[in-house]
């Protein structure tokens, strides 16, 4: 009896064991770059009217704005440049750019198992924007962002399984200078994780200096260039329809040295874009496709995502509604957009209104992430710790929204039928020679890692339960998983000779 007690326990245990050991990546109930593109609020129709309009916009409208060398290298490519000052894209230029743009990128990392292979209706989420405040969730206060909330943003991000790459989310406020707060963004975000690193620069003196300090990184220029861990974030356009000039010569000196871009463009629906939702996609999509037309006539192919991000607008108060169902569908029909015409893009969600991390930021954060998720864009941007519509960003808010995504991400990934799954064969075991319920057979321990997404922090114990662990709360958990990163040292640090040259060559704010 004995005997087979301890076998019976020697089993359970290694069952449970199997169950908690990591499972390979391919197995993983979610993971970076599942396929979605099952949501399509667009029709096929909708699409093609789409890319008429914008097409009509170029071609009618244009854009002013270019700097010198843009409009030297567009008109070359074929743009032709009004008496208005405007530059007007043909048709014809602008099909055959997107014919031979880049299809497929990767956006490399520091790590190669962190890469991402931007292709289809691949999804990957991650952290992005510009916020000037930190939410501090103790004091429900708001406060200037540090280099040291940056870094340590970084170092939570290369710790969560489900935000995919770090796009710098706010502003070293502490930093006056530009150049160097741009240089020192880029140090404490590549020093703070291994994945993918997205930045931007004000003027384009200020990305030399950006580069030598990433080839310092890298190990040199040449393997800088193999393997760009860093791409630029750059507004390109001042809706609507007009090219940013400073922002153009910062994109032209990113391409000389090989640093992938976003084109990123950014109207308001109602106050620099359309009002309407089909309106707004249409100039964000005629001002990428213009940014697209530049980027391959500086660089045929160069790595460039296609960054339509409109966003919504209260009409009531002018105020912009990252939270909204607007902002939902015009990031979903964005991604409809990027597959209409084959390129890698990318597009806001995950933003909140809320100005802390409550039930309203709950319910907006999670609608834009999964409709941004199963309409299958490549990139989802500013999809955890975004608050009080991009002005604030959140610690323990990018925590819980580690959660949040995986549940939207487990959204896209679907519902996988085949023999195995229909579970005919279960069923008749369990209904004619078993105990008439499913716990504990062997398919459902074999799939119970593989088909469901377990919360981290969130709680799903009933009420009593919760009550005897003595009613958890949950931004606390968030505050303790926190500190418990960030007491650990980073991962992603620099090897201490690097940094001490890099200190030696740059003037770099964090402590070593």
């Amino acid at each position: 009896m004995n005997d087979m007690t301890s076998r019976r326990t020697g089993g359970r245990a290694a069952r449970r064991a199997s169950r908690a050991a990591p499972l390979n990546d391919d197995l993983r109930p979610v993971r970076p770059g599942l396929t979605g593109g099952t949501y399509t609020p667009l029709t096929e129709d909708g699409m093609t009217r789409i890319d008429r309009a914008a097409l009509d916009a170029l071609e009618q409208i244009g854009l002013s704005g270019a700097p010198d060398s843009g409009i030297s290298q567009m008109t070359r490519a074929g743009a032709t440049l009004g008496d208005d000052g405007r530059l007007r894209f043909p048709r014809a230029l602008v099909e055959e750019t997107i014919a031979n743009a880049n299809k497929e990128i990767t956006l490399f990392a520091r790590d190669p198992r962190h890469d991402l292979h931007l292709a289809g209706p691949r999804v990957h989420f991650g952290t992005a924007g510009a916020a000037v405040h930190m939410v501090d969730v103790d004091g429900q206060n708001y406060r200037d962002s540090t280099l040291q909330d940056l870094h340590d943003a970084a170092r939570i991000t290369d710790r969560l399984d489900n935000i995919h790459f770090l796009q710098r989310p706010m502003v070293a406020r502490d930093i006056p200078d530009a150049f160097e707060m741009e240089l020192n963004t880029v140090y404490a975000c590549c020093a703070g994780t291994t994945k993918h690193v997205g930045t931007s620069f004000s003027e384009p003196s200020h990305v030399a200096p950006a580069l030598e300090l990433l080839h310092l990184i890298a190990g040199g220029e040449d393997k800088w260039r193999e393997r760009p861990f860093v791409s630029n974030s750059n507004c390109f356009v001042v809706p609507p329809m007009r090219f940013a000039s400073e922002s153009c010569d910062v994109m032209e000196a990113c391409i000389e040295g090989g640093m992938p871009v976003l084109l990123l463009s950014a109207g308001m629906a109602g106050a620099t874009a359309p009002s309407t939702i089909a309106g707004a996609i249409v100039q964000a999509v005629a001002e990428c496709l213009a940014g697209l037309v530049y980027v391959n006539a500086v660089k045929p192919g160069h790595p460039a995502i296609f960054g339509t991000w409109p966003f919504g607008l209260d009409l009531r108060s002018g105020a912009m509604t990252g939270g909204s169902g607007e902002q939902a569908l015009l990031s979903a029909g964005c991604a409809q957009m990027h597959r209409y015409y084959g390129l890698p893009g990318g597009a806001a969600a995950g933003i909140a209104d809320a100005k802390l991390p409550d039930m309203q930021a709950g319910w907006e954060q999670m609608c834009s992430n999964v409709m941004a998720g199963l309409a299958g864009l490549n990139m989802v941007y500013e999809a955890a710790g975004m608050h009080a519509s991009l002005l604030g960003f959140c610690h323990e808010s990018l925590i819980l929204g580690d959660d949040l995504i995986g549940q939207a991400l487990r959204c896209v990934r679907g519902i996988e039928v085949d023999d195995e799954t229909l579970a005919l064969d279960q069923m008749r075991e369990v209904c004619l020679n078993g105990p008439g319920h499913y716990l504990g057979t062997d398919q459902t321990l074999a799939r119970m890692q593989r088909d469901h997404v377990y919360p981290t922090l969130g709680d799903r114990t009933s009420p009593r339960e919760w009550a005897e662990n003595g009613k958890p709360d949950l931004i606390e958990r968030a505050t303790e998983r926190k500190e418990a990163i960030l007491a650990e040292r980073s991962e992603a640090r620099f090897d201490p000779r690097l940094d001490a040259e890099i200190r030696r060559r740059f003037t770099i704010h964090l402590p070593a």
